[in-house]
């Protein structure tokens, strides 16, 4: 169903809401394997032997891959067909997930972890996609909010699944959990799924442009990762940074030069495609940097065990959610900017709780409220950046969405892990404050910025 908002209505495909379902569960599992996995992260480190770097790793290996190639996925969507990617996605990620279980060392999870991410960056741009194919007008504002919610929430209770199944069968089975899952899903939506025809003129991949940024990026995290050890304004971590810029030049070079480019860089100067994705790299940040700290702090510094931890972090899921589904129903009648902006004062605050008193009531009361902001958040990232697309352009818009909110979440942990150094090799709570403190900060600037970048209504 690809057509333009200005067209006459059609029939809406009657299996719509069940598809929503199916896909936002799919959905649900991607964002889940960023979060589950932070609440295993501590049993992993000591089973494993992994020093602080390819911890950190562990989580940005599968959000860079999955945001890397996220636009290659999107623009594969509108060359060969949705339905097409979203099935063949969801098969190498449920096949990752089952190899990624099985690492006995750092290599072979890391391997797993992007090869997870390949899976990732196939399925997720199709499956929203297809959502923005199969709903129109208010249908679509309500698609997206519960899209934004299952994903939002899901983050949350990735933590609190991760605990039950790191403290009952073991760490591994936060990776097998996906391959009944993803096989139930698998079947489902190949008879479901209505045939998904491209609605790109031209055939081609540009595989060099994928690389280019996802090549670019992984110097951008590791140049992050490495400042926690090395410091922030050594020659090694400037070297990246500026190898990272010339890599992203070179990305946009080759967009203006390829025969089927990935994407149409002026796509990124429309101001509710930027806004949108500067939102959502910021909410995705944000979420990341309340998982890393929390889960090391109730864990390391306050010595509670796997499944303690995902129950603390219960409020966040429940807050999270509802946020995103307040800010759902409200954005056709508030507008986006108020909404964009009290979602990230909301986190900021937040943030500020325990970075001012640090203790386990704090930390919980702090992360439950800056996850209903962040929550907020996912909603108008996508509602801004989505709400109107031509047809040629939903798969690669849908992309470039999931690409930077698969960033946020790289930079948020190799960051986050960074500033927290101290309170992660060591016993002290400095790191922690400062990494909520950062935070704190990032989100109420942002919400300046947000106050004049983004539109105040959303159609």
């Amino acid at each position: 169903m690809t057509r333009n908002v200005h067209e006459p209505p059609v029939t809406p495909n009657p299996l719509r809401w069940r598809i929503l379902g199916f896909l936002g569960v799919a959905q649900l599992m991607l964002i889940l394997d960023v979060t589950v996995v932070a609440i295993a992260l501590p049993n992993i480190e000591a089973d494993l032997g992994l020093g602080r770097q390819a911890v950190t790793w562990t989580v940005s290996a599968y959000t860079l891959t999955f945001g890397g190639l996220m636009l290659l996925g999107g623009r594969a969507a509108d060359l060969i067909g949705a339905k097409r990617v979203v099935l063949a996605g969801l098969l190498v990620f449920t096949a990752a997930s089952l190899v990624t279980g099985f690492a006995d060392s750092a290599a072979p999870l890391l391997g797993g972890r992007i090869a997870q991410g390949v899976g990732a960056a196939l399925l997720s741009p199709a499956a929203l996609s297809l959502v923005v194919h199969l709903f129109d007008g208010d249908e679509r504002n309500k698609a997206l909010g519960i899209w934004s919610a299952l994903g939002g929430g899901g983050a949350a209770l990735g933590v609190l699944l991760g605990g039950l199944l790191t403290a009952g069968p073991g760490w591994p089975w936060v990776f097998y959990v996906n391959v009944p899952i993803g096989l139930i899903i698998l079947v489902a939506l190949a008879r479901m799924l209505p045939a998904s025809p491209a609605t790109a003129p031209r055939p081609g991949l540009d595989v060099l442009g994928a690389l280019l940024v996802t090549a670019s990026s992984a110097a951008l995290i590791y140049a992050f990762i490495r400042a926690g050890d090395d410091g922030w304004l050594t020659l090694a971590t400037g070297a990246l940074v500026l190898l990272a810029a010339v890599g992203y030049l070179a990305f946009v070079a080759r967009q203006k030069t390829a025969k089927s480019p990935m994407m149409d860089v002026a796509l990124l100067a429309r101001r509710p495609v930027a806004t949108g994705t500067f939102l959502i790299l910021m909410a995705t940040a944000l979420m990341i940097a309340v998982f890393f700290l929390g889960t090391f702090y109730f864990q390391h510094a306050e010595d509670f065990n796997a499944l303690q931890t995902g129950l603390l972090f219960l409020p966040v899921a429940l807050a999270t959610m509802l946020g995103a589904h307040l800010t759902g129903q409200a954005i056709g009648t508030a507008g986006a900017r108020l909404l964009a902006v009290t979602g990230l004062l909301t986190a900021a605050l937040g943030m500020a709780v325990p970075a001012v008193s640090m203790h386990p009531a704090t930390v919980v009361i702090g992360t439950a409220v800056a996850g209903a902001g962040t929550g907020a958040l996912f909603v108008v990232a996508s509602a801004t950046a989505l709400g109107q697309v031509a047809p040629h352009e939903s798969g690669i818009a849908s992309g470039i969405v999931s690409t930077f909110h698969e960033f946020g979440a790289s930079i948020g942990a190799a960051v986050i892990s960074s500033v927290a150094a101290t309170s992660l090799v060591g016993a002290t709570l400095s790191g922690f404050t400062n990494g909520f403190i950062l935070a704190a900060v990032a989100a109420a600037v942002s919400a300046g910025a947000a106050a004049i970048l983004t539109p105040g209504r959303a159609r």
